[in-house]
């Protein structure tokens, strides 16, 4: 038996959090973000077997500031999965499904009745990430109930902008947001203005570069900021060989930018 609370939420049901964090400044996180990690029993991490110091830091402060003294955290071992298939969605179904596995699996040990879990997602949750579809996933095995929530985040795309301070449309122009391999199949349909993410190939440079300007960015928001921009015939290399670097430094690199046709 279950009986509605205060905020619409049914008493004995388990209610999640899935928290936009942004992309890397901590003053990315809104009000709404900081309310929802105070009110957060055990957060969710899913261990990538990465070295990524500066990221697992932000989680640390963020959790440290906002979060109750008596949070918890379940982790779990994000499984892996080819970065090259054949066949590419066949491939993230496969993976998206071994995930929600071990998802579920730390929500049904970890979370009790009526206690909050939570997912700290880079940037905002709506923008290629999975955690979302996921969840969805676990609900319709039906083996597992809770109720979630979706708190968005300010995006690499927005921080992006921001940093150059550029509108990522111009007047009365769509734009589009695509991957690196879906750029590198073709240039986006009836658009000028085109934000890529998800790009460890510089696709950049197998795009005509005549009458294109680029604006790009890595470690958005942290102290390791990169940003570069101008005409992509001229700046193109500069990107790979600053990219090249700065992922040899840290170990990791995440990156995004906008070609914009003049």
């Amino acid at each position: 038996m279950y009986r509605k609370i205060k905020g619409g939420r049914l008493h004995g049901v388990r209610k999640i959090y899935v928290i936009g964090i942004g992309a890397g400044d901590p003053d990315h996180l809104t009000l709404q973000a900081a309310k929802a990690i105070g009110r957060t029993d055990v957060f969710f991490l899913l261990d990538k077997g990465e070295v990524k110091d500066s990221m697992i830091e932000l989680r640390r402060r963020v959790l440290k500031a906002y979060g109750k003294p008596s949070r918890r955290i379940a982790q779990g071992r994000d499984p892996d999965r080819d970065r090259a298939p054949a066949d590419y969605e066949g491939t993230i179904a496969d993976w998206r499904r071994r995930r929600s596995e071990v998802t579920e699996a730390l929500i049904r040990e970890h979370l009790l009745d009526d206690e909050t879990g939570g997912f700290l997602v880079w940037g905002d949750p709506s923008l290629y990430d999975s955690t979302i579809a996921i969840l969805d996933e676990i609900l319709a095995r039906g083996d597992t109930r809770f109720d979630y929530e979706v708190v968005p985040g300010i995006s690499s795309v927005s921080a992006l902008a921001a940093k150059h301070r550029i509108g990522v449309n111009r007047v009365g122009q769509p734009f589009q947001v695509t991957t690196g391999r879906r750029l590198a199949e073709e240039w986006p349909a009836n658009v000028d203005d085109v934000i890529v993410m998800l790009d460890a190939h510089q696709t950049f440079g197998a795009v005509d570069a005549k009458d294109v300007d680029i604006y790009w960015g890595a470690y958005l928001g942290t102290p390791d900021e990169l940003l570069i921009s101008g005409p992509l015939a001229e700046v193109a290399d500069e990107i790979r060989r600053v990219r090249a670097e700065a992922r040899a430094r840290h170990g990791w690199i995440m990156d995004t930018y906008l070609l914009r046709r003049r």
